[in-house]
């Protein structure tokens, strides 16, 4: 018999980026940008005013594997944390900055209190949902590494 899956392993990673934290807010806060960061999401569409309430469409790929999802924006505090919540996993992802003597923490983290139906459907397609949060959690530090290299490279936007 094999065992059940404990649930979702807990997806968080901090980096500090040289930079202000109301520098990093206009990365962070630019949902449209995240597929530059993302080894997973290959392109995002932001519906409606940034803030809570918008609407993201993203697209996101896994070896061959291409798949849809659809977030809303449910926290947004300008300099200190964005947040969106995927309705087909029910993941919440979320960004907080704090500021530090050399620049600004940002700790990205995913919110999953369990697999969903969906995501246990999608699961085998993407290598299974353990195996696949194992990705993300390396996703997670790697778009955090390239944010900070956008960045302290001058990378800001006008």
């Amino acid at each position: 018999m094999t065992p059940k899956s404990s649930g979702p392993m807990p997806i968080s990673a901090t980096v500090e980026i040289g930079a202000t934290p109301d520098e990093v807010w206009r990365i962070v806060s630019e949902l449209g940008r995240m597929p530059e960061f993302s080894p997973e999401l290959a392109k995002a569409f932001v519906i409606g005013k940034p803030g809570v309430g918008a609407n993201v469409v993203g697209i996101n790929r896994r070896k061959a594997v291409v798949w849809p999802t659809t977030s809303k924006v449910v926290r947004w505090e300008p300099g200190r944390a964005v947040a969106w919540k995927t309705r087909e996993s029910g993941a919440t992802w979320v960004y907080e900055l704090e500021p530090t003597p050399g620049g600004t923490a940002v700790t990205g983290r995913r919110v999953l209190p369990r697999f969903t139906i969906a995501t246990s459907l999608l699961g085998p397609f993407i290598g299974g949902a353990q195996g696949h949060d194992t990705e993300l959690a390396e996703g997670i530090r790697a778009t955090l590494e390239r944010m900070r290299a956008s960045i302290e490279a001058g990378g800001l936007p006008g």
